[in-house]
């Protein structure tokens, strides 16, 4: 064992040497690097005694080896210390303070380094009659100096700024891992009241394994550079360790002293005693109000603001952005305001849509109300002029300060209710919040008052956002709906113009029992259309049915029939007989369009042709004409875009609905024009395999 302890103690020793003799050329480098030279000569002193000790057997170098080791957590206390101590000005003299921590580690110190002395010098403590051991007191020091510092250590790491952790991690976890073996052995020393020897002369082996990540952050930080960050989270949560720490000592101690002096009864009440504790300090870890006591008590003692304002900021935005509605919105904006004053309930009134009142919107922990708020009031005439955050409790002690404001009674009724903040966009109040009186005496000031108004106009923001996001919303709703119902007119208006054409026939043709035969199926063709139009208007603007095979032929005849009636000729080529896939009135009704377009602008004289081909696996459907035709500007800037016609009875939505129904099949439609030269249409659609149901480009090929 003792060759052990002589490799052990031998290794940390060196190695803490070299380290010294490195940090040594950076002496002038500033107090964070003498810090670290002075922690890592006393490591080096420690270590260099243990191993002569495990040689030679002596007692002296056993007692300096013990005040080594006391010597040793005082130097990384300082060096721990002054590397959060915050950094001064250029040109100025650096803050002398440390704080609580500073003074933690002293009392620490000095009862570590006394409890040595008494263990070298063979005194017993005597308090009250009572004699103590010196060697239990100086492994409950030696414990509580090892908690002290992990606790230094986590709250170097929870200050430090993101960017420097990469530098600062390594030393965290070096000496962190040799304060956790520490804590291990001086646990294990109390409650088995020995020293287990194996750990104790392995103990240089763990220290000098966590030299190596020390002397890689002193390579990473030359000058140990502080860009560390005053958080309010890192003091509360260091400062609810220290306190957990301290009543977890305080019942360890009464539970021991139960046990020790309780006789037979000792060992039930200790139990019974560690278990009240446990419950209790879970009670109190669950606690709103006693979280909020100890935060408010932070803020108060330990920093000059109340306010961390990047972590509010943060928390805030964080809370407004988990949303799940416009209700879920305000109840959010609530919460994150009442956060922020230790408020356990709130409720919002939100101005009604009419702008005629303010009406509570969302709740949360507060009971629902219907009291509405006149948009003309005291209350929001009051708030609107001044943007101040109302404190009832300040208002009903010296009501003068708020300019004779006459408060509402529904709002006096209101339980508990402490402070109203507006919610402002602008010059418009868009609502306001009521929250309830908070966990923890808060003195609202004018840093609250500050934060308060300024995050109730960010809410307010969010609150317009949304409800101008649902208006659009709306808009968009209606536009689709109206240009549904553009589509719609203006088939009606086709179809009206065939009817009107019918009866003008019918002067003529009344007796006639042909026209009579096809007036009837052209009034059945007419109401078939207007149904399939209410269906259109009531379902969308998506067929009811999929698409499916549809004659090019038989539908290029029926609108050379049908326009034939207007004194002019269709010239129809067919090509071959082919079948496209869609849906048989649309086609009819695009390529029926087209046809009726080319008509328009060809005058008498002129020609108007319909061609169907196949074009790959597509068939082509042409349609073209020699009349006015159009210029190359209007095609591609106007000509499918909707409203926009060059007909003075127009409407200008037969030829964007034409195209984009071709695109939803997957074809083209392009086309060719020139002023008095005439216009060429050529409509590519795909191909239906009659035989398999599928479209002939997606069908498989045969091997060649």
């Amino acid at each position: 064992m003792a060759i052990i302890s002589t490799w052990s103690y031998g290794l940390a020793g060196i190695l803490a040497a070299l380290l010294a003799l490195y940090l040594a050329s950076g002496w002038r480098a500033g107090g964070r690097s003498r810090a670290m030279f002075l922690a890592v000569s006393l490591c080096a002193l420690w270590g260099l005694l243990g191993m002569t000790f495990a040689i030679t057997g002596q007692a002296i170098f056993f007692a300096g080896g013990l005040l080594a080791d006391a010597l040793r957590f005082g130097g990384w206390y300082l060096f721990l210390l002054v590397l959060m101590k915050p950094e001064a000005p250029e040109g100025q003299r650096s803050p002398g303070r440390c704080g609580w921590l500073g003074a933690v580690a002293v009392l620490l110190f000095v009862v570590g380094f006394g409890s040595q002395l008494l263990v070298v010098s063979g005194i017993d403590l005597v308090i009250a009659y009572m004699v103590l051991p010196s060697q239990r007191v100086a492994l409950f020091a030696s414990l509580a100096m090892s908690v002290f510092g992990l606790v230094l250590i986590e709250q170097l790491f929870r200050k430090v700024s993101p960017d420097f952790r990469w530098s600062i991690k390594p030393l965290c976890l070096g000496l962190g891992g040799t304060f956790l073996f520490d804590l291990y052995l001086y646990s294990d020393a109390l409650l088995f009241n020995r020293v287990d020897v194996d750990a104790f002369s392995i103990r240089g082996f763990a220290h000098a394994v966590g030299l190596p990540l020390v002397a890689l952050s002193a390579i990473r930080s030359h000058d140990w550079k502080r860009r560390l960050v005053m958080s309010q989270r890192a003091a509360l949560q260091s400062a609810t360790l220290v306190i957990v720490g301290i009543y977890l000592l305080f019942m360890a101690s009464a539970g021991y002293y139960v046990r020790l002096f309780g006789g037979e009864w000792g060992r039930a009440l200790q139990l019974a005693l560690l278990f009240a504790a446990m419950l209790v300090l879970v009670a109190l870890t669950f606690s709103g109000s006693m979280r909020a006591r100890l935060r408010v008590q932070v803020g108060k003692h330990f920093f000059s603001y109340r306010y961390d304002y990047r972590e509010e900021w943060l928390r805030f935005t964080q809370t407004l952005s988990s949303q799940d509605g416009f209700s879920g919105m305000g109840r959010h904006a609530v919460r994150g305001l009442a956060d922020m004053v230790e408020s356990p309930g709130g409720a919002l009134w939100l101005k009604d849509p009419s702008g005629r009142f303010f009406a509570q919107a969302a709740c949360w922990n507060m009971p629902v109300s219907v009291a509405t708020e006149d948009h003309g009031s005291a209350l929001c005439k009051f708030l609107v002029d001044s943007g101040w955050v109302i404190n009832l409790e300040e208002y009903r002690s010296l009501p003068r300060r708020y300019d004779g404001l006459t408060l509402p009674s529904w709002l006096v009724e209101v339980p508990n209710a402490w402070l109203v903040v507006p919610l402002t966009t602008g010059n418009e109040l868009i609502a306001f919040v009521v929250l309830a009186t908070a966990r923890a005496r808060i003195d609202v000031n004018w840093e609250v008052n500050d934060l308060l108004k300024t995050a109730g106009r960010q809410a307010g923001a969010f609150l317009g956002q949304m409800q101008g996001s649902e208006a659009l919303l709306e808009v968009r709703k209606f536009d689709s709906f109206n240009r549904m119902s553009a589509f719609v007119v203006h088939d009606l208006k086709n179809i009206v113009a065939q009817l009107s054409l019918m009866l003008k026939n019918a002067e003529r043709h009344r007796d006639n029992p042909e026209f009579q035969k096809d007036m009837l199926m052209t009034v059945e063709n007419s109401v078939e259309r207007m149904r399939q139009l209410m269906l259109q208007l009531r379902e969308g603007a998506t067929p009811l049915d999929g698409p499916r095979g549809i004659d090019l032929t038989d539908a290029a005849r029926r609108i050379q029939t049908a326009k034939s009636g207007q004194g002019r000729d269709v010239e129809l080529t067919i090509e071959e007989r082919l079948v496209a896939r869609g849906h048989e009135d649309r086609i009819e009704r695009v390529i029926g369009h087209l046809v009726q377009n080319a008509l328009e602008a060809t005058e008498e004289g002129g020609r108007v042709w319909l061609r169907i081909a196949r074009q790959g696996t597509n068939a082509l459907v042409e349609v073209g004409d020699t009349g006015h035709g159009m210029s190359p500007e209007f095609v591609r800037e106007r000509l499918f875009k909707p409203f926009q016609t060059t007909k003075p009875t127009g409407m200008g939505i037969g030829a964007y609905e034409s195209f984009q129904y071709v695109n939803e099949l997957g074809g083209t439609l392009s086309v060719d024009s020139a002023v008095d030269a005439g216009t060429q249409v050529k409509l590519l659609l795909p191909l239906f395999d009659a035989g398999s149901g599928i479209d002939a480009a997606d069908a498989p090929k045969e091997p060649e």
